[in-house]
């Protein structure tokens, strides 16, 4: 392959578990690279052993990505090609480069994706989920509250849903989205993707939690969480819309309608569009 275009910043996917999982293309322009920022270099050295490459490495991750971004846009204005990998995937997804990606469009550098896995799409192909249109959420918040806010914020969501989740949260994070999206939401656990220990776990939310509780090892690993979308169009009973059209004369209708959810359990998603469509009973 001939050198890459000199002070391009390339977007490098590499593989998610099976080291077997990267593009001829990718391995080429690393060999090519004048440097490669790699979010662990620990990590990516194993990578790049396997694949007897030995460009010059330095690390770029969440905690020094704001002070290093500078120096690299430094490198590519003076000519350098540079390759942004993550530990594992398509760089930037729920993974550092945001920063200096943004940064190198503002000085008007050219970016350059250099396709390959993404365990996104990886656990959405096989889900048997629609996959016409979903929704990427990332990881969930940590604390309990801010997690069940995040899942009522899409609890009418009609896509279907895609979640990371560490594997010492998975546990809570199933009670919880059987909480908010009902026992009977189906749900697929896909664990350890490419991986020896592959897993999908297909089931209503209801018994996917009772599996995993049950089983240890269905708390080890990489983990994506697919839900099903919505597909009910949620409904307000009288004595919801009684409750919200009081709250509303006193309140602002978002401050309203997210009362109203915290106290019936109706996403306030379903109380802000019948505020919208029932204007004059406020």
């Amino acid at each position: 392959m001939p050198r890459p275009d000199h002070g391009v910043l390339y977007i490098v996917a590499t593989p998610i578990g099976n080291l077997d999982d990267i593009t001829r293309r990718a391995v080429s322009l690393l060999e090519a690279m004048d440097a490669i920022a790699a979010e662990d270099t620990r990590h990516s050295a194993n990578l790049l052993k396997h694949l007897g490459i030995t460009t010059p490495v330095f690390a770029l991750h969440e905690h020094n990505e704001a002070a290093k971004a500078d120096a690299v846009i430094a490198r590519l204005e003076k000519g350098d090609s540079i390759a942004l990998i993550s530990d594992a995937g398509t760089p930037l997804i729920s993974d550092p480069g945001y920063v200096l990606v943004n940064a190198a469009r503002q000085k008007g550098i050219q970016v350059v994706p250099v396709p390959g896995a993404s365990s996104v799409l990886a656990a959405l192909s096989c889900s048997g989920l629609p996959t016409d249109r979903f929704a990427f959420e990332g990881f969930l918040p940590v604390k309990q509250v801010a997690r069940c806010k995040r899942l009522q914020d899409v609890v009418d969501d009609a896509r279907t849903l895609i979640f990371f989740e560490a594997p010492h949260r998975l546990l809570d994070c199933l009670q919880d989205m059987c909480t908010v999206f009902g026992a009977s939401r189906r749900a697929i656990l896909a664990r350890e993707l490419t991986k020896t220990f592959e897993t999908f776990l297909d089931a209503p939310l209801g018994e996917l939690t009772a599996q995993v509780a049950a089983d240890a090892n269905q708390s080890r690993g990489e983990i994506v969480l697919v839900i099903a979308g919505n597909t009910e169009t949620p409904m307000l009973d009288a004595r919801n819309k009684v409750l919200f059209n009081l709250l509303r004369k006193e309140l602002p209708m978002k401050k309203a309608a997210a009362l109203a959810a915290r106290i019936t359990g109706v996403s306030k998603n379903t109380y802000y569009q019948f505020g919208l469509e029932d204007p004059q009973d406020a």
